[in-house]
């Protein structure tokens, strides 16, 4: 099992910046790959980012290539997404997600939201 619960959401004008976690419960975290995805209202939830175990590997929607980062430090089984040039589209509530294979998630958070103002 594994427990996730995310952090770092809020208000910000459009530009701007922030740094969302997702710190994980559990000692088999860094064998998780891990997915950060996103659900505007009225929208389904679409996937935002995605990094494997080792953190080798990265993956990002096309809408957020150049502007977010993921990344994860497995010492604090913590992952991380760096959001700068926020866009009012942006604007949804962002879930972490852990699954044994990239594309297959198999736990979820609570989800934090992200607010970006114009």
């Amino acid at each position: 099992q594994v427990q996730l619960v995310e952090s770092g959401g809020g208000l910000v004008q459009a530009g701007g910046s922030l740094r969302l976690s997702c710190a994980a419960s559990g000692r088999t975290f860094a064998s998780y790959a891990m997915g950060w995805f996103r659900q505007a209202p009225g929208k389904e939830r679409e996937f935002v980012a995605a990094i494997t175990w080792s953190g080798g590997s990265t993956y990002y929607a096309d809408s957020v290539k150049g502007r977010f980062t993921i990344s994860r430090d497995n010492a604090k089984n913590t992952v991380y997404l760096q959001m700068n040039s926020l866009k009012p589209e942006d604007t949804a509530v962002y879930y972490c997600a852990a699954g044994v294979l990239h594309g297959s998630y198999n736990y979820w958070g609570q989800g934090t939201q992200v607010t970006v103002s114009s």
